[in-house]
């Protein structure tokens, strides 16, 4: 008798939502998604390093390049939520993600080449003026007024597509492959800000317009694609809206968002966290030259010098977001965010007492952001295991107004303690108060987590508001 065939292994399928997957499937849809991700960090890359040297280049002080940098911060506690609502309630076509990245691509790649065109728009627009009259604007003054009006712009329609490519993520990758997708795109993006900074940036200052021009198109092709390539399950439709209209709404987002103790130490840890980087700024005057009369001698480097020391910090991260993507799969990204913080503050506070000349600031430097790749990666794969799916653009907006809020406060607060103290070097301890901060909120969230069920059982807290009439069988 002949023996029967052997049965074949059925192919491994991963799931998310509605959507299935074969592992060629998934494997698609992970290319095109980080395919986006490098030109988006290109596109990333350009206003905040463009914008300031545009703006010096016209002659603007340093409180005036503050003052037009400022609106990203307060554009996105403003708009944030806003965009988290919108997004999870859409239902079209495209699903609920795609359409935003459809509509705002435009927007964002015209007004990349409207800061491109800066100066001679400028030098137009002090003609126009002169012969309407307005000889007392200046062509440096037309061209800071352009570039000023060109980044609202930007910042306005950009935060639509950095808020809803983060909802995206989490509505086609399977979870348990979150991990190993968060390492890679903790990568691809750190190789496309390398790419800008080494091949862009010193062609910037005689090929302005190119090169926002050609950035902007790059990263318009890559989104198309996305678009195109990248598609949405079936969504359950959206709950009911409220009466009461705008005031309705912003009452249940509060209540919905900022009333479970569980959720608000959740932000506590991006308010500490994204304070802790705000202190990064200021190495290069600890390091450089530069530092102001009247305080503590500098470690006087060179610019060249430093910044040949930075593209070691720099190009650090890039095998460890590889290297860590796999084990938040296996050991959950709470715990390796545990390690990696407790790291990052040792780091902190051996660097304010270790670090006395280049050679000790490599050293020390590059072993903080190393470990401080670890948390990088580790959170932004926990944040889509904590926070509600369903209603995941509602609560990331509101973690993320937290962490802008932290922007908006902590800039002149460490200016105001590094101009008491007269030592750059305090910048450091600085950072190492805010991760130890940040550790403990941690800390606290961890023995949240395992309350509500841990590895095996845990679900997000549900905060949704109902009326007697939704609790009704």
């Amino acid at each position: 008798m002949e023996s029967a065939p052997a049965a074949t292994k059925a192919p491994k399928l991963y799931r998310v939502g509605t959507l299935t997957y074969t592992k060629s499937g998934l494997l698609q849809v992970m290319f095109w998604m980080l395919w986006g991700d490098f030109f988006f960090q290109l596109m990333e890359s350009v206003t905040p390093a463009l914008i300031p040297l545009q703006l010096r280049w016209e002659g603007a002080s340093d409180t005036l390049i503050g003052f037009v940098s400022s609106p990203a911060a307060i554009v996105a506690v403003c708009l944030y939520p806003f965009i988290g609502m919108q997004s999870d309630r859409h239902r079209g076509r495209l699903g609920r993600r795609r359409p935003f990245l459809l509509w705002c691509t435009p927007p964002v790649v015209l007004s990349l080449v409207l800061l491109g065109a800066a100066k001679p728009a400028g030098a137009m627009l002090h003609e126009v003026l002169g012969w309407v009259g307005g000889s007392s604007f200046t062509a440096a003054g037309c061209t800071i007024g352009w570039i000023a009006v060109c980044y609202v712009i930007w910042v306005f329609f950009n935060a639509y597509i950095t808020q809803v490519y983060v909802y995206l993520f989490v509505d086609v990758i399977p979870k348990e492959v979150m991990g190993k997708f968060f390492g890679l795109y903790r990568a691809v993006g750190a190789i496309g800000s390398l790419a800008f900074n080494r091949w862009a940036l010193g062609a910037a200052e005689a090929h302005t317009l190119h090169v926002y021009t050609l950035i902007g198109l790059l990263y318009a092709s890559a989104f198309y694609m996305i678009v195109w390539k990248v598609k949405e399950g079936e969504y359950p439709p959206p709950p009911p809206k409220k009466a009461g209209g705008g005031l309705g709404a912003a009452k249940r987002y509060f209540q919905e968002c900022f009333t479970h103790p569980f959720y608000l130490n959740f932000y506590c840890l991006s308010f500490f966290f994204w304070a802790s980087l705000v202190p990064l700024s200021f190495i290069v005057f600890f390091a450089t030259q530069a530092g102001q009369p009247g305080y503590a001698p500098t470690l006087g480097l060179t610019l060249q010098e430093f910044g040949e020391i930075k593209s070691w910090t720099f190009l650090i991260q890039i095998p460890v977001f590889f290297i860590i993507g796999p084990l938040l799969d296996r050991f959950h990204p709470i715990r390796v965010s545990l390690v990696g913080l407790f790291l990052i503050s040792a780091s902190y506070f051996s660097c304010y007492w270790l670090v006395h000349g280049s050679t000790s600031l490599l050293v020390c430097w590059t072993i903080n952001q190393g470990v401080l790749a670890i948390h990088l990666v580790a959170w932004v794969a926990l944040t889509p295991r904590l926070l509600p799916r369903t209603q995941f653009g509602q609560f990331f907006s509101a973690n993320q107004t937290f962490g802008y809020m932290s922007m908006i406060i902590t800039p002149p607060i460490c200016g105001w303690l590094l101009g008491m103290v007269r030592d750059y070097r305090y910048l450091f301890i600085f950072c190492g108060v805010c991760t130890s901060l940040t550790l403990v909120a941690l800390v606290v969230l961890y023995f949240q987590w395992k309350k509500l069920g841990g590895d095996l059982h845990f679900t997000p807290p549900d905060t949704i508001f109902k009326t007697p009439h939704e609790n009704a069988p």
